[in-house]
Formats: C-alpha cells, sequence, structure tokens
C-alpha cells in the first residue's frame, strides 16, 4: 500500500505535533502523579475537531478519513497516552458507533455535541464476571411501558467519572445468550445511575476509570441503540474500529519512548563516548526503530482499508497486537537505556513504560487478538 500523505493529512499531523507539545506536555507529569483528569486540554481538542473527527459534518463532525485519525491519536499519544485513550473512546468507540448504527433521534441529541467535543462519552460493556468473554452480561434491562428499566453493574470504564452520556450493554433476553443483549444510551445524572470510586492505576493515570451501578435505572424507548437484542454485534462492530484507536495509542507511546531513549543515548558518555556508539544500545535502538515503524505501517494499513469500505478487521486486530506489545517492549528498553534516570519521573519513560501495558488489555487482550486473527486466517 502507498503510504505517502496527503497534504491535509502532513496538515492534521503536524497540528496535533504542535498541540501535544505546547498544550499537553507541560502538565504531563504533574496530571500522571496526582491522577488528575485533562479537561482543559479536552476543550481544546474539541476546539481543533479532534474529538469527533471521523464524524460526518452533517452531525457536526470533522469528517476526517482514518488515517488522519491515527496519525492524530500517535502525535497526541507520543506526550501523553491518558488523553491519546480519552481522545480514542470518544471518537473510536462512541461518536463511531452511534453514527453508524444509532437511530436519527440519537444522532441528533447525543451524536451531534459528542462530535463538537462539548459532551463526552464512555463505552459500558465490562462487567465483573464479563471482561474478555462479553457475552456473559449479567445487568439487565426489563422493559416497563415505554421505557427500560436498567439493573446491574459495569467495570473499567474509561472516562467513567467525567462522561456525559454512556453506551451500556444490558441483557433483555436471558434465553438468547448474546442475541439479547441490547445497546442503550444512558445520560449521565439518571436516577438510578450512579459512578463508583475512581481506580488507582498503574497507569494512563490521567484518564479516569472506574464502576458503574444501575439500579432500577429507567432510560427510554428511543435510546435503545440499532435493535433490542442488536447490542452483542454493535459492540464486536465497533470494538473492531477501536483496535487501530488503541493500535495508534501503542505507536505513539512507543515513538515516544523511543525519541526519549534516542536524545539520551546520544548526551550520556560511559568508557569514552557516547552511548549511543556501544553496540549493546546501538542494536536495542535499531530493533525499537524497526518495530515501531513496522507497528505503524501496520496500523496505517487497517486504516487505509478501512477508508476504503474494505473489510479491515483482521488488520486491526494484527495491528492492536503487534502495536501494543511493542509498545511494552520498546518501553522497557527505554527505561534499560536511561539506567537509574529511566526510573524517575523527570524523564517520563517511566510513565511510558507503566502506560504502555494496558494496551496489551483493553479492546480486547492480546490473547484475544490472536484468537481473532487466528479465525480470519482459518476461514480465508
Amino acid at each position: 500500500m502507498d503510504f505517502l500523505l496527503t497534504e491535509e493529512q502532513k496538515m492534521i499531523q503536524e497540528t496535533a505535533r504542535d498541540f501535544a507539545r505546547k498544550e499537553i506536555a507541560p502538565t504531563t507529569i504533574e496530571r500522571d502523579k496526582n491522577a488528575e483528569f485533562p479537561r482543559e486540554i479536552i476543550n481544546k481538542l474539541a476546539e481543533l475537531g479532534f474529538m469527533g473527527m471521523m464524524v460526518d459534518p452533517k452531525y457536526d463532525g470533522a469528517g476526517m478519513d482514518t488515517v488522519s485519525y491515527a496519525l492524530a491519536m500517535m502525535e497526541i499519544s507520543k506526550v501523553d497516552a491518558s488523553v491519546g485513550v480519552i481522545m480514542s473512546v470518544n471518537n473510536s468507540l462512541v461518536t463511531f458507533g452511534l453514527e453508524k448504527w444509532g437511530n436519527e433521534f440519537i444522532k441528533e441529541k447525543y451524536l451531534k455535541p459528542l462530535a463538537r467535543g462539548e459532551k463526552l462519552g464512555a463505552f459500558a460493556l465490562s462487567e465483573p464476571e464479563a471482561g474478555s468473554d462479553a457475552t456473559q452480561q449479567h445487568t439487565t434491562a426489563t422493559k416497563d411501558g415505554d421505557s427500560w428499566v436498567l439493573n446491574g453493574m459495569k467495570n473499567w470504564i474509561t472516562n467513567g467519572k467525567n462522561a456525559d452520556y454512556y453506551i451500556v450493554f444490558a441483557q433483555t433476553d436471558k434465553a438468547k445468550r448474546h442475541h439479547g443483549i441490547t445497546a442503550f444510551l444512558v445520560e449521565k445524572g439518571t436516577p438510578g445511575f450512579t459512578q463508583g470510586v475512581k481506580e488507582d492505576k498503574l497507569g494512563i493515570r490521567s484518564s479516569d476509570t472506574c464502576s458503574l451501578s444501575f439500579a432500577d435505572c429507567r432510560v427510554p424507548e428511543e435510546n435503545v441503540i440499532w435493535e433490542v437484542g442488536k447490542g452483542f454485534n454493535f459492540a464486536m462492530n465497533t470494538l473492531n474500529g477501536g483496535r487501530y484507536g488503541i493500535a495508534s495509542q501503542a505507536v505513539g507511546i512507543a515513538m515516544g519512548a523511543y525519541e526519549r531513549a534516542l536524545n539520551y543515548a546520544k548526551e550520556r558518555k560511559a568508557f569514552g563516548t557516547e552511548i549511543a556508539n556501544h553496540q549493546a544500545i546501538m542494536f536495542k535502538l535499531a530493533d525499537m526503530a524497526m518495530e515501531i515503524e513496522a507497528a505503524k505501517l501496520l496500523t496505517l494499513q487497517a486504516c487505509a482499508l478501512k477508508d476504503a469500505g474494505k473489510d479491515y478487521i483482521k488488520e486491526a486486530s494484527m495491528a492492536k497486537l503487534f502495536a501494543s506489545e511493542t509498545a511494552v517492549k520498546v518501553a522497557r528498553e527505554a527505561v534499560q537505556i536511561h539506567g537509574g534516570y529511566g526510573y524517575v519521573r523527570e524523564y517520563e519513560v517511566e510513565r511510558m513504560y507503566r502506560d504502555a501495558k494496558i494496551t496489551e488489555i483493553y479492546e480486547g487482550t492480546s490473547e484475544i487478538q490472536r484468537i481473532i486473527i487466528g479465525r480470519k486466517i482459518l476461514a480465508d
């Protein structure tokens, strides 16, 4: 595939790079330390059109292509993966699915403010007993007149504390198992809907994660997304789109760790020369550069296929799997190259190492990605 960027894509990439350096970088260390949500930064991203990048302008989105979105995600995540995942959830898991499968009522009332970045979205699929096996939903929704009544719990929900609108999955017909799952749009403040305590996490600490509880939470009929019983299909199709978002985040983390390691290796001296001249370090840097480039190309390939209207499921899983494992490896090696300095906040690679790990877990673990890839290649 030809990945020569268009002038528009280059402009979006440069805009994201400049924004990350000027607006995000100055507060990254403190926000990570204090687990502080980057509200002002998200508001500024919205002004750039980065919170609804791929949404059609008729729904107040920026109307950009998927490759442009990936490039922007990489540049943002290179500086702060926490900001990157907030942006990814709103773009990949929320606005993407609502535009493709939401009814016109949902698009007008909820998609438009989400695409403008005036409101923030969350995707509530995981439960205490339903992680990788999303068919095991215990949250229920019971029809009562012109409403549905939700009861249950969700956990590990990114943007859980700060979102305004939540896509919530619930079992509406247990006898039908995964064919009896339905997706609902739930607003913050709806009676019976509460957020739990914010999780104290290893990484992406400036992004908030919490559990959600539903106790006789009443949702109107028009807030059903797609159709009753189509929730599992909606979730799986949306997650296919989410994987190139997380792949882009992982590439960004790896790029950030690599750049810091390269710069440090060119400056730090040992045994009479810069450590970059020592073969042990040079080989590390060579492997890091090679694997980042491979991860980036896999990610852009998945995005280009989506933009072309072609099947991209296998490629998105490959990109997510390879990029996430690359991010962990590159960040680990960046810490090693920094030596003792890599273990303190000031040099930032320790944060990138912590941030990288989650990319192997959320939106489908590495093990799940291998299952998806294996099934696709066996079916071909």
